[in-house]
C-alpha cells in the first residue's frame, strides 16, 4: 500500500524546529500534513505543530531514528505497518463519562421513548458512537439505554469506532482509574461497576461490568473510507470528530450519515460544531441535537 507521496528531500524553512533534538523541517511537517489530511480527513493546521512534533518525537525514539525526515522516509517505506502508530499518535483523545450531558438526558427523555415506540415491532434498537476514544461514551450511552429499558427484551446493541487502535484496547478492556470516576453518582458506580482498591483513591479501579460490555461493539474505522456496516441507525453520537476536518469533508460525512440513519433518526454533535452551512437533511432539535428530516 502507497499514499502516493514522496517524503521531503529538502531542509526547507520556515519552521523554527531544526535545532531540537530531532529536527523537523517545513517540508517534514507538510508532508505529516498532507498524509494526515489523504488518510484520515484531519486537517493539521500550522498551529498544531507543536503538539505534532511532541507527538511524532515518540514514534522517532521508538523505531531508533535520527530526524522528522527520517521518519517521514520510513513511513513512505513502511505504509503497511507504521500508518496505524502513525494515526494513533496524531488524534487527540479527550472524553469523559456522561460528557455533554444534555445530550444523554435527551437520550433518556426524548430519543428513547420515541424510538421505542417507533421499533416497537421488531424491538430493535442501534446507536453508533463515532470516536468513541476510550470508551467513556459508549458506557455512558449504555448506562442511558439499560436505564431506560429496565428488564424489557429488546435487540439492543451499540457500535463504538474509532481510528486509534490503542484507545479501542482500553474501551473494550472497560477499566478505569478512580481520578476518571469522581464526578459518577454512587448509584452508577455500585451498578455498572466493580470496584478494585488501591493504596489510595488514584490507585482504585473500576471495571465496567460484563452486562454493560456485551451491549458495545469495538471496531476500528476510518470514517473516510467504506463502512462495512448497515444500519440503519436510531441515533448517532459524532461529537468532537469533525472539528478536525475541512467543510468539504465534513458535508460527505454528514451525507453519509443521514443515508445511515433511520427516518427521523437523530445526530448528537459537539459543543463547538454546527450543522449550519453544511447540511440540510437535518434539523435542530436542541443544542448540538439534530433529527433526519431527509
Amino acid at each position: 500500500m502507497s499514499s502516493g507521496l514522496h517524503p521531503p528531500r529538502t531542509n526547507a524553512g520556515g519552521l523554527d524546529f531544526s535545532s531540537r533534538e530531532f529536527p523537523m523541517t517545513a517540508e517534514d511537517f507538510r508532508f505529516i500534513q498532507r498524509l494526515a489530511r489523504e488518510r484520515t480527513g484531519i486537517e493539521l493546521g500550522e498551529h498544531k505543530r507543536e503538539m505534532i512534533y511532541s507527538r511524532i518525537v515518540r514514534r522517532i525514539r521508538t523505531l531508533d531514528l535520527m530526524t522528522f525526515r527520517d521518519y517521514c522516509q520510513y513511513l513512505q517505506q513502511n505504509t503497511d505497518s507504521e500508518l496505524t502508530p502513525f494515526i494513533n499518535a496524531i488524534t487527540t483523545n479527550l472524553t469523559a463519562f456522561f460528557r455533554e450531558p444534555h445530550h444523554f438526558d435527551f437520550l433518556s427523555r426524548t430519543a428513547l421513548p420515541e424510538i421505542r415506540r417507533r421499533n416497537a415491532a421488531s424491538h430493535r434498537i442501534r446507536i453508533w458512537s463515532a470516536g468513541c476514544s476510550t470508551g467513556e461514551e459508549p458506557y455512558s450511552i449504555a448506562i442511558t439505554l439499560q436505564r431506560s429499558l429496565g428488564s424489557e427484551p429488546w435487540d439492543a446493541r451499540i457500535l463504538a469506532t474509532d481510528l486509534d487502535t490503542n484507545v479501542l484496547d482500553h474501551g473494550r478492556a472497560g477499566i478505569y482509574g478512580g481520578d476518571r470516576m469522581a464526578d459518577l453518582d454512587k448509584d452508577i458506580l455500585n451498578q455498572y461497576f466493580t470496584l478494585t482498591k488501591g493504596k489510595n483513591r488514584h490507585d482504585d479501579r473500576y471495571q465496567v461490568k460484563d452486562a454493560l460490555r456485551e451491549l458495545i461493539r469495538f471496531n476500528q474505522l476510518n470514517l473516510l473510507e467504506q463502512w462495512p456496516m448497515r444500519g440503519p441507525f436510531d441515533v448517532i453520537f459524532c461529537r468532537n470528530v469533525v472539528i478536525y476536518f475541512s467543510k468539504e469533508t465534513q458535508r460527505t460525512l454528514f451525507d453519509r450519515y443521514a443515508d445511515i440513519l433511520a427516518p427521523n433518526g437523530y445526530l448528537c454533535i459537539g459543543h463547538s460544531e454546527s450543522l449550519h452551512g453544511v447540511s440540510k437533511r437535518f434539523e435542530a432539535v436542541g443544542r448540538t441535537l439534530y433529527r433526519r428530516i431527509q
